[in-house]
């Protein structure tokens, strides 16, 4: 069974979403997308200052088996990107909700309407169980 944190919000593409104070969010994947995807070997993620939209590719996660892309749960500009993933890709694995954080956003709008878009962690433990 894959370890989904209560403090979060999921979509149904894996990402998950914590707030991190004021209206900026921390994005990751999820330990359930990280187990599919297997050993990650590079992530590829978006130049801070860079703008993101909801639904839309921001960059891309190779593991040995596969490249997926990477999708942004929210809409804002990103203000800080996971360095320590550009030399240890594996924190995704090993640390999805933690050390494998990919970027921070500084949410466009108001977020709780964002949020509101997104499992909560106990719809996504359902959407994973169907």
């Amino acid at each position: 069974m894959s370890n989904v944190k209560e403090n979060r919000w999921y979509s149904k593409d894996h990402e998950w979403v914590e707030k991190a104070g004021g209206s900026v969010v921390r994005i990751g994947i999820s330990d359930f997308a990280q187990h599919q995807l297997g050993d990650i070997v590079f992530v590829e993620l978006p130049e801070a200052g860079a703008d993101v939209a909801a639904e839309e590719s921001i960059g891309t996660i190779e593991s040995v088996k596969t490249v997926s892309d990477l999708f942004s749960p929210v809409s804002g500009k990103v203000t800080k990107i996971n360095d320590a993933l550009e030399s240890e890709p594996e924190l995704v694995n090993s640390e999805p909700y933690d050390g494998g954080w990919m970027i921070e956003v500084e949410v466009e709008g108001d977020l709780d309407e964002q949020l509101q878009s997104l499992l909560t962690a106990e719809q996504y433990e359902q959407f994973l169980n169907e």
